[in-house]
């Protein structure tokens, strides 16, 4: 069996909701330089930490089990088993591997929503029965009749209740009273310390005993039971608040979910799985605005599926709105023009290699690609002077414009490279799109060169807007874009360029960034797709609104 990893993703990210963490609850950490010292020498006493675990329980502390994270506390279980397990599927994906490792056999009965499959779990007869409610990555409930129900016809049943806190009914209290069922639980999600992982088992005491044998003696660190006593003892209330955040913002995502006509299950957790969806499209594309949410590729049950976690604070919930918004219902398509809508490679680039030889400087293709791709290079003008002045020749910035558009505009006896620009998409291609949504312009052109190129390929009724040079700063600044979308009169785009800077762009102003493949230049990283063509956005558009 594989190695577990965490999924990564090709864009900076500066809000994971991939994971299932909670907001911090550990604010500030109160322990004196003696503390840490004494903690760090000696091995760890989780005393403090069972007793403070027992009280919030209501059950005696040798009822209780410390361990590293809730994973460590199943783990255990899967050890002490001797027979064939059954789970619910799809479930947590360290359930099939605990089992693997164990050399156990594991028998998944199917478990979306609903009711729990009572009738099939018990039709198994597996010695150890593994229930996870609210179920990850469903979010679904089993009742506390249908947990008595398997508990009555099972040697041992396990009850992962990571994620009960977010539940309408917490099945942990009853569950304890059944005489052969065990409750896993983490303090990593209600109260926000995943970091400590810190997790606990709660059971009958001569089965907490039993499994008291397995593992690590010294499983959790000092320092970790120390800080999570702290918050335990000072912030007892905290999960219950934070869960009643969790649940406003889950009713919100699912009426948002409802209006874009996306599919999901029910949850009671602190994420909702989102189902009949393309994730190859959504997970990239909500990381191209530095959004992570957790997709399953290895995974084929979950093949068009992807679990969104709630962050439980309204602003991050505002953004997560707006991203899914701006991916899922595009109200408009901008465009950056120099390499995606005109074929430049014999004009402006033309033009940056010349401008450069009249100096005596020879710039090659690769040189630009490679300035094209460190970013801050949408202005051609700044961009051969800068060339220039690594090269060790020093010059102005105007006496390089006047140069380069001599060649690019021509001088009286010959008509400038500007002439040998192309369209690249059909006009055909570009009409369909205008006739599905506003069409916009973003580019380092002055207004002059832009709307010239529109006119000769008879492009400018296309357009609701063309926003170049003059009108506000140069890309990667999002400005020029955010003004795109002020002028089109709406709040969510998606926008193709061909650059570092188009794709920087985009992500600042909120709009999702395609990247356009420039043949010869480096891979472009960051957008939320990468086409070899623009032609190909045609596609895009109809996986995502049918």
């Amino acid at each position: 069996m594989s190695v577990y990893r965490p999924p990564a993703f090709d864009a900076p990210i500066d809000l994971d909701l991939s994971k299932n963490e909670g907001r911090p609850s550990l604010t500030n950490i109160s322990l004196d330089a003696d503390t840490v010292a004494s903690l760090t020498s000696r091995y760890p006493d989780t005393t403090r930490l069972a007793q403070l675990v027992a009280q919030r329980h209501g059950v005696a502390p040798g009822r209780v089990l410390v361990t590293a994270g809730g994973d460590d506390a199943l783990f255990r279980c899967f050890l002490r088993a001797r027979g064939p397990v059954v789970a619910t599927s799809p479930s947590f994906e360290m359930i099939a591997r605990y089992s693997d490792q164990a050399g156990l056999e594991l028998i998944e009965v199917p478990w979306w929503d609903g009711d729990f499959p009572v009738g099939d779990f018990l039709d198994v007869g597996a010695e150890m029965a593994v229930i996870v409610s609210p179920n990850n990555p469903t979010g679904s409930v089993m009742s506390l009749a249908d947990l008595r129900k398997i508990a009555a016809d099972t040697d041992l049943v396990v009850l992962d209740a990571a994620y009960s806190d977010f539940a309408e009914e917490d099945l942990t209290g009853p569950a304890l009273e059944l005489g052969n069922v065990v409750v896993v639980r983490t303090l990593s999600k209600a109260f926000g310390l995943a970091g400590l992982r810190v997790g606990y088992l709660l059971g009958p005491e001569d089965l907490v005993s039993e499994l008291r044998g397995f593992g690590s003696p010294y499983s959790l660190s000092a320092l970790s039971a120390a800080l999570a006593s702290d918050v335990l003892e000072s912030r007892p209330s905290w999960a219950v608040e934070f869960a009643r955040r969790i649940a406003a913002e889950r009713a919100e995502l699912m009426s948002v979910l409802d209006a874009l006509g996306v599919g999901y299950l029910p949850s009671q957790a602190n994420f909702i799985l989102v189902t009949g969806i393309e994730p190859r499209w959504l997970v990239p594309a909500a990381a191209a605005l530095g959004i992570a949410l957790r997709w399953f590729p290895d995974r084929d049950e979950l093949a068009n599926c992807v679990r969104i976690t709630l962050p439980g604070d309204p602003d991050d919930f505002s953004r997560l709105v707006e991203t899914l918004r701006a991916i899922l219902a595009p109200e408009a398509l901008i465009f950056d023009m120099d390499g995606v809508l005109a074929d430049v490679s014999d004009s402006f680039r033309a033009a940056i290699v010349a401008t450069a030889a009249g100096y005596g400087v020879e710039v090659s293709p690769a040189q630009i690609s490679a300035a094209k791709a460190a970013g801050n290079a949408s202005d051609d003008w700044a961009l051969t002077r800068d060339l220039l002045e690594s090269a060790g020749v020093g010059v102005t910035f105007e006496e390089v414009r006047e140069r380069f558009e001599t060649l690019y505009q021509g001088d009286g006896t010959s008509p400038g490279l500007k002439v040998k620009e192309r369209l690249i998409p059909d006009r055909a291609f570009l009409e369909a799109l205008a006739l599905r949504m506003p069409l916009g312009i973003v580019t380092a052109r002055p207004r002059k060169d832009a709307e010239e190129f529109l006119q000769r390929f008879d492009l400018l009724s296309l357009f609701s807007t063309v926003v170049a040079r003059e009108d506000a700063a140069s890309k990667p600044d999002p400005a020029p874009v955010r003004l795109a979308l002020d002028r089109l009169g709406v709040s969510y785009a998606w926008m193709a360029g061909d650059t570092r800077d188009d794709i920087e762009a985009a992500r600042g102003a909120g709009v999702v960034p395609i990247g356009v493949a420039v043949p010869g230049d480096e891979p472009l990283t960051g957008a939320a797709r990468v086409l070899s063509k623009i032609d190909e956005l045609q596609e895009v558009l109809d996986v995502t609104q049918g």
